[in-house]
């Protein structure tokens, strides 16, 4: 193959993957994390977030409550669980 510093071509590879099976399990010894951030705003998102929070229910909570005291109604929110991973076997 060319090399691209001298002829200006770029060199081509070809990779080739095998599948590799996976299996994801919850930690039933951790607890989930759910966090919002408020992204409501016209020139900046208004930023505000639920911090660190154990229940699904209680992030509705927070929504709920900040929604009503602000009238914001756009958020992010992330979901973070401890995973083990089970390998499986390559394809």
């Amino acid at each position: 193959m060319s090399d691209p510093a001298t002829t200006g071509t770029p060199v081509r590879r070809r990779y080739r993957f095998r599948e590799y099976h996976m299996t994801a399990v919850v930690d039933p010894m951790s607890l989930p994390i759910f966090e919002a951030v408020c992204v409501t705003g016209e020139d900046h998102d208004c930023g505000v977030t639920s911090g660190e929070l154990h229940a699904e229910e209680e992030l509705t909570r927070w929504i709920a409550e900040h929604c009503a005291e602000t009238g914001h109604d756009f958020y992010h929110c992330t979901t973070r669980a401890t995973l083990r991973a089970e390998p499986g076997a390559w394809q």
